[in-house]
């Protein structure tokens, strides 16, 4: 059944999940973990990012046995996180909407371009 998923679905599929993880494991301790040494928070980190590495992995394994070179699999994690993040920003975090967030997305736009484009 999986198998009949394509593969650049599948692929977004788990870097999107393991970005999720990632941002967690990244960010989440700056609001969850503040008041706790620093050792714990390092060690819920690598705990939770476990997770995102058992997703990343495959997602760019399938990705590139499906043809994905290796710059198209970095734009599109660039563009994972950036979609991720700013949600994750503005909502667990409470950081405010900026700006600067659009500008991001718009380079990005220009990355994915210049990755995907035919050659």
């Amino acid at each position: 059944m999986i198998d009949s998923i394509p593969a650049p679905v599948r692929t977004v599929a788990l870097l999107a999940a393991s970005n999720v993880f990632m941002t967690f494991a990244w960010y989440g301790h700056l609001k969850y973990l503040d008041q706790r040494p620093w050792v714990i928070a390092a060690l819920a980190s690598w705990g939770i990012a476990l997770f995102e590495y058992l997703l990343q992995v495959p997602g760019n394994r399938i990705g590139y046995a499906s043809g994905m070179t290796l710059a198209q699999l970095k734009i599109t994690q660039e563009v994972i996180t950036l979609l991720v993040f700013a949600p994750f920003a503005l909502v667990v975090m409470k950081q405010p909407l900026e700006l600067d967030f659009l500008w991001a997305g718009l380079c990005l736009v220009g990355a994915v371009y210049f990755v995907f484009r035919a050659r």
